[in-house]
C-alpha cells in the first residue's frame, strides 16, 4: 500500500480529474430476514436492522426508510441539508476493529464484515476514528486518474471522521469535509476523505494545529 500526499479539499477537487463517479453500477433489490430493529442516528427517518450473529459471516446491518428497505449506497443522498455538508454512512465505529463495509455486491448493500481468503477481516487493534463511505459515489475501475495513473477500486469513496466521539455503525451523519488523501492499494486508487461531524469540531482541530505551530 502506497500513500500519496494530501491533494485537495473535497469542495475544490474536480470530479473530471479523478476516478470518482456518482453512477449506480449495481442493481437494487430487497434485503430481508432481519432479526431485530435498532435505532440509527436518524437523518430523514432512516433506520437500521440487524440480522445474524456479530463477528460471523452472517452478520448484516440493513437500512430502511419508513416501511421500505433501501440501499445506503444508492438511496441516501450525497449532499447534506446545509451548504458544504455531505452525508456519511458510518461502517466502523471509533475504537472497534472489525473491518465492516457496505456489501456492494449484495441486494440493498447491507453493512457486513469484509472477508479475505475465507477469513473475517479485523484491524490489528481498535481504530482511532470513525470510518465509513459517501453514498451515491463510486470509484470507477474503468477510468484512470490523469496524474496518479491508477484506476478506481470499484467501491464508494471512503471517509475518515476524526471527531472525538464514536458514532454507531449504520449511522447516517451529516459531516463537513476537511480534505482528501489518495491511497494506492494493490494498484487501485482508493480515496480517503477526512471529515468531521461539526464545524465547531473543525475549528477546534484548527486551533490545536495552530497552537502546535506557535509552540
Amino acid at each position: 500500500m502506497k500513500f500519496t500526499s494530501s491533494i485537495a479539499l473535497l469542495a475544490l477537487a474536480p470530479v473530471s480529474a479523478s476516478a470518482w463517479s456518482t453512477s449506480t453500477p449495481k442493481s437494487l433489490s430487497t434485503f430481508r430476514s432481519v432479526s431485530r430493529s435498532v435505532p440509527a442516528t436518524i437523518l430523514n427517518s432512516y433506520s437500521t436492522a440487524t440480522s445474524g450473529e456479530a463477528n460471523t459471516e452472517s452478520f448484516r446491518v440493513g437500512f430502511s426508510e419508513g416501511d421500505s428497505n433501501i440501499s445506503p449506497w444508492h438511496d441516501i443522498p450525497l449532499k447534506g441539508s446545509k451548504d458544504g455538508t455531505y452525508n456519511a454512512v458510518i461502517e466502523i465505529p471509533k475504537m472497534t476493529k472489525a473491518k465492516m463495509e457496505v456489501a456492494t455486491k449484495e441486494p440493498n448493500n447491507p453493512i457486513a464484515q469484509d472477508i479475505k481468503k475465507g477469513v473475517l477481516r479485523d484491524y490489528h487493534g481498535p481504530i482511532f476514528w470513525n470510518y465509513g463511505c459517501l453514498p451515491q459515489t463510486w470509484e470507477d475501475p474503468n477510468e484512470e486518474h490523469p496524474e496518479l495513473k491508477c484506476f478506481g477500486d470499484d467501491d464508494p469513496i471512503d471517509v475518515v471522521e476524526i471527531g472525538s466521539k464514536a458514532i454507531a455503525m449504520g449511522s447516517v451523519t451529516e459531516v463537513k469535509p476537511l480534505g482528501v488523501i489518495a491511497m494506492i492499494d494493490d494498484g487501485e486508487l482508493d480515496w480517503k476523505v477526512r471529515i468531521v461531524v461539526s464545524v465547531l469540531c473543525a475549528f477546534t482541530i484548527f486551533m490545536i494545529y495552530a497552537q502546535s505551530l506557535i509552540y
